[in-house]
């Protein structure tokens, strides 16, 4: 059984935008840190904005694992906790970063070229999920297409992009890329809407904007057809674990009634090609008597240090005694390898 972490992250370095070239090196990043000592906080600069880099970082893993600058410590460390195959996801993402599409593209090509190396190292342990260029739509497929040959295994979405919900047609597009490529539409917990960064820009904590805007999108998405139009898609839900899923059911089985139509809750997950990733501290019989054993997966939220962080949340599913061997098994391998095409 491969027990696959479905949710890990990196913490990017100045060598992640070392890729870009030309033109676009103007554009890199700088590590940026406190003038007068004060602080031992580091910044992002980015587009001329600073930007936190030294908060939420798991501090339980090893600095040149979590960073990547050395994957075979990497590849040491996850043995060390049971699991075979990370899929990792960015960090400096999960806050929008600039509105200008010539910055964005240098940023999402370089991230994106940094991890296929590192993909390369790994022997397939370590896969990925693309950022793309979500200002400069008509590049989203070369640079979709390029990731899944370097070893990409899904998108990276927030939970609200360009100021605009989830199911604008805006996205038409990349819901269409994704679905030619068979790379599922991961939406993590982040978001990529400035107007929402900024009115909660005193939450020091994200549960409004990172969060809830998650649970948003999942009911966006079903209310307005997204996945009867795009049929091969899939699409994952991650970092807000799975506690919301029967609240957000019940809501839309009441909705669809209103309409004249039925909703079957346990079913709409498979149905719908839509995941959820769960944590230990769930409810899980509960939740899954509401929502069904074959769309859950675990992560343990690698290299962060936040109310997601458990680096041990795949061995804790395996031996959750509320669980049968093989409900626990879909969660930390089967489910997993539907999704990410594993």
């Amino acid at each position: 059984m491969l027990k696959i972490d479905a949710d890990a992250h990196v913490l990017e370095t100045e060598k992640t935008w070392e890729y870009m070239e030309g033109r676009e090196r103007k554009f890199r990043p700088q590590v940026v840190g406190s003038t007068d000592g004060s602080s031992d906080d580091e910044y992002w600069l980015v587009d001329g904005t600073l930007r936190l880099k030294s908060r939420n970082v798991g501090k339980n893993t090893p600095i040149a694992s979590r960073e990547l600058r050395d994957v075979t410590a990497r590849l040491k460390h996850i043995d060390e906790l049971g699991v075979d195959i990370q899929v990792i996801f960015p960090t400096i993402f999960i806050i929008p970063l600039t509105p200008r599409p010539e910055i964005d593209l240098a940023l999402c090509r370089s991230y994106n070229r940094w991890m296929a190396d590192i993909w390369r190292q790994a022997k397939d342990r370590l896969r990925w999920v693309a950022v793309l260029p979500l200002l400069s739509m008509d590049k989203v497929y070369d640079e979709a297409k390029f990731a899944k040959e370097n070893g990409a295994v899904g998108i990276f979405l927030r939970g609200s992009e360009c100021d605009l919900l989830l199911s604008d047609s805006y996205f038409f597009p990349l819901y269409d890329t994704a679905s030619r490529l068979d790379l599922p539409v991961c939406i993590h917990s982040a978001t990529g809407s400035p107007i929402l960064f900024n009115y909660f820009k005193y939450e020091t904590i994200g549960f409004s904007k990172f969060k809830l805007v998650l649970v948003g999108a999942f009911h966006n998405l079903i209310m307005d057809g997204i996945p009867e139009r795009f049929p091969r898609l899939k699409v994952a839900f991650l970092e807000v674990s799975a506690q919301w899923l029967p609240y957000v059911l019940t809501d839309l089985a009441k909705r669809y009634h209103l309409q004249g139509r039925e909703l079957n809750k346990k079913d709409l997950l498979r149905e719908s090609r839509f995941y959820v990733g769960c944590e230990t501290s769930d409810d899980l019989p509960y939740i899954i008597g509401h929502a069904g054993e074959d769309n859950l997966v675990v992560g343990t939220d690698y290299g962060h240090a936040d109310s997601a962080t458990e680096l041990l949340a795949l061995r804790g599913v395996l031996d959750d005694t509320r669980l049968s061997g093989s409900i626990a098994n879909k969660i930390v391998s089967d489910n997993a390898r539907a999704l990410y095409g594993l």
